[in-house]
């Protein structure tokens, strides 16, 4: 069975996003050799990616157009499986991607059918959705050192009270630190 794992980066003050769509500068302070190899890690262990629509799309554009298109990590992004969670994309640009109008009931679904891990990053209502659902088996967070002041918070007001335990903590040396939990 596969698990299902949330991988996000946000400020300290809970921000994954500033103002604008792909507002990430603060992802620059925590990328770095160590995070690197941490994204590698993962999704040498992933058989699925999963997105919402937009971030899909913002994906899909930067994946498909982007210079490091060589690296080992483009590699992982354009030819693992993807999971598009939208009711309004028609079609998909992104090779390997199929499109569903029902989250819940299709990652309840694809959860069932595989052994590696299933990730979404990003996508801030999917992960709403998938955690009022209770489909997520871990939560990895990496937290940048800063304060962001606004933006788009990653856990919105309604997501169910659920009590969470700490397996691991990782300190990067960029002053960032990458905390999983599990329910």
């Amino acid at each position: 069975m596969r698990k299902l794992i949330m991988w996000n980066v946000i400020t300290l003050d809970g921000y994954f996003e500033g103002e604008k769509n792909w507002d990430l500068s603060f992802h620059g302070l925590v990328w770095g050799k160590e995070l690197e190899e941490f994204s590698l890690i993962q999704l040498r262990s992933a058989d699925m990616l999963v997105f919402g629509a937009t971030t899909y799309q913002g994906m899909a554009d930067y994946w498909t157009n982007s210079p490091e298109n060589e690296g080992e990590v483009a590699k992982f992004m354009n030819e693992l499986p993807k999971l598009a969670c939208s009711t309004t994309l028609g079609n998909a640009k992104w090779k390997n991607t199929a499109i569903t109008k029902d989250a819940v009931s299709e990652v309840s679904k694809l959860k069932k059918e595989g052994s590696g891990d299933m990730f979404v990053f990003g996508s801030g209502i999917l992960s709403a959705s998938l955690m009022k659902a209770g489909l997520f088996d871990e939560y990895r967070i990496c937290i940048a050192p800063t304060f962001l002041g606004k933006g788009r918070r990653l856990f919105l007001e309604g997501i169910p009270n659920k009590e969470l335990k700490l397996i691991e903590t990782k300190p990067l040396s960029t002053s960032g630190v990458i905390l999983t939990y599990i329910p």
